[in-house]
């Protein structure tokens, strides 16, 4: 769907479209008619549709600006006192630009990431830079694997997983049925092997953003995981 597609969907097609998807279509319109005031551009949409249906499209349409707004891609203009006023964030930019993907990538990662993934990972994924975010994401669970197993850099990837899990590896946690603790082993060998040791060594284009940030996501619970292993041992 184009920009100029909103105009060309009937009432019933508007109200089927899911919220997010409606509301980049809204978004994209009021930037092509460059209109500043969200009630003159709804005043503008209902005018000469049909009216069967009007009244739900009105609806769905009052849903979209909810949407955008509650997702900070539009947000009142400074110094104005008309609340209909509006203006296009900068994350409504990036919306337009990058497109329905990438907006529900950002909603998927927005949530309390591990420290070290809010401040390196989640920049670069709000850049743009997917492949770049899920290798460090990745590299994050590699150093944090070391550091706590007390291991060398002589160890990598997999191989550093293997290590550190083993039966009588220093990450090893004799407590737990064995069967659970080759589960981990694997857990952390598989990510390591699948997510980031191919992007060490060639191209990894992540074409669709909601799987770079699902990469992240997992990083940040295998770190959590060892965070809370960690706690558990000193205590």
């Amino acid at each position: 769907m184009g920009i100029s597609d909103l105009e060309t969907l009937s009432n019933d097609e508007i109200a089927a479209l899911p919220v997010d998807r409606r509301a980049l279509l809204v978004l994209a319109d009021a930037v092509q008619l460059d209109t500043w005031n969200w009630r003159n551009w709804c005043l503008g949409f209902s005018q000469n549709r049909p009216s069967p249906g009007l009244a739900t499209a009105e609806a769905a349409i009052a849903e979209a600006w909810g949407w955008l707004i509650s997702r900070t891609l539009i947000s009142t203009k400074g110094g104005s006192y008309d609340f209909h006023d509006f203006h296009v964030t900068t994350a409504g930019r990036e919306a337009l630009e990058r497109g329905l993907a990438y907006v529900q990538a950002t909603i998927r990662l927005d949530v309390e990431l591990v420290p070290s993934l809010e401040r390196k990972v989640r920049p670069q994924f709000l850049l743009g830079d997917f492949e770049l975010a899920a290798f460090a994401a990745m590299r994050e669970v590699e150093i944090a694997v070391r550091d706590f197993g007390g291991l060398g850099t002589d160890l990598v990837g997999v191989p550093l997983m293997q290590n550190a899990f083993r039966e009588g590896g220093p990450l090893h946690d004799p407590t737990v049925q064995p069967a659970e603790s080759v589960a981990q082993m694997n857990l952390y060998a598989g990510a390591m092997g699948l997510f980031k040791n191919p992007a060490s060594h060639r191209r990894v284009d992540y074409y669709d953003p909601s799987e770079a940030s699902e990469v992240i996501l997992l990083a940040d619970l295998l770190l959590r995981i060892l965070q809370r292993q960690r706690a558990s041992s000193s205590s």
